[in-house]
């Protein structure tokens, strides 16, 4: 029989996805199969001709599970299913049982399998397919991944863990990600002393690491639903600043910060002409990602040729104003794709130095 977790978390962007990376590379560092499995996947999407969990398709790809891909999706929720099932269309007994299914076929074939909930403990709860009743059904002790913190992660944690505790689930460990890396031992203790009174073992997850949630170029086209024009060679490259360049050309030059995208409206041919020449400047092509130009007065035809010439990533946005692109831009949470390997890689590098696995492994 595999060893098995099920990773739960206290909610959303608490690192769940990133901690599923980290542990399925350290795993394979000890156990040659390793599987995995999201149970009940609320983010559909198209991969290898199959409906899959979007999270289930980025493990596929990055570790090379293509051929299990049918068992590590069983259930996808689509936008009318809770509906379907509160009708009586679809019994929650049927998603039960293709859960169990899929993953006996990953037991005969793997050592050590890591199971991925949804989101908080209640999730699904509406379909009596709950992360709860999920490791329920499956037998599975709980890592339940959390923020940093203190008050509202320990509230967090104790209203999972009264869902879990009513099906008779076993949380073993809580993984606190996001700490902040000057409060990292002060963070772990107090939470630590403020769960004293569980049977469950406090473990240091990465600590908060901003560039994990910067978009990419990809990403900010995505976004925008706007092509991308110049080097596409760029598309992973992270963003770590958006700038709105409304002052004077020379003042914008003076405060470019690394690794931004910059908004430029279309009648600044000026600043656009200068920014396409810098970044063929290497100290320069450094700090510009790429450009986002709004406006619905058209770019000038030199202007244009000079941006050509440049290869200077940009998109047009001519239906958007610079305010509305700086927020849409700036409030996305920003998810891993298995086209970033920038930070897939310092998602392994920040595993191996942070996750003490062997402590997991005893654990579960």
């Amino acid at each position: 029989m595999a060893k098995a977790l099920y990773i739960a978390a206290t909610g959303q962007n608490c690192g769940k996805t990133t901690t599923s990376i980290g542990l399925m590379h350290l795993a394979l560092k000890k156990y040659g199969r390793v599987g995995f499995i999201k149970p009940l996947g609320p983010k559909p999407t198209m991969y290898h001709r199959c409906t899959v969990d979007k999270d289930a398709a980025l493990i596929a790809q990055v570790f090379d599970l293509e051929k299990e891909l049918r068992w590590m999706s069983p259930v996808v929720v689509h936008p009318d299913t809770t509906r379907r099932v509160v009708d009586g269309e679809i019994s929650p007994l049927d998603f039960h049982e293709r859960i169990l299914r899929a993953y006996a076929e990953l037991e005969k074939r793997c050592d050590f399998i890591i199971i991925e909930g949804s989101g908080h403990a209640g999730v699904g709860s509406v379909m009596k397919t709950s992360n709860a009743r999920v490791a329920q059904i499956l037998n599975a002790p709980v890592l339940m991944v959390t923020g940093g913190g203190l008050g509202n992660v320990v509230d967090k944690i104790y209203m999972g863990l009264a869902l879990f505790e009513k099906e008779g689930v076993e949380v073993r460990a809580v993984l606190a990600n996001k700490i902040m890396p000057d409060k990292r031992d002060r963070t772990l203790d107090y939470l630590s002393r403020a769960l004293s009174d569980e049977d469950m073992t406090v473990i240091g997850g990465v600590d908060y690491y901003p560039v994990l949630a910067d978009p990419t170029l990809r990403r900010v086209s995505k976004l925008l639903n706007l092509p991308l024009f110049g080097n596409k060679r760029e598309m992973s490259r992270i963003i770590h600043h958006v700038q709105i360049c409304a002052a004077s050309t020379q003042r914008v030059t003076e405060l470019i910060s690394d690794a931004s995208l910059l908004i430029v409206t279309s009648s600044r041919d000026e600043l656009l002409v200068t920014l396409a020449n810098l970044y063929k400047i290497p100290e320069y092509r450094s700090k510009i990602v790429g450009l986002v130009i709004p406006g619905v007065a058209p770019v000038s035809t030199i202007t244009q040729m000079i941006l050509d010439r440049s290869n200077i990533p940009y998109m047009r946005a001519q239906k958007h104003t610079t305010a509305q692109l700086y927020r849409v831009i700036t409030e996305d949470v920003s998810k891993i794709t298995a086209a970033d390997t920038e930070k897939l890689k310092l998602v392994r590098s920040l595993a191996e130095t942070y996750i003490d696995f062997d402590l997991i492994d005893r654990l579960f």
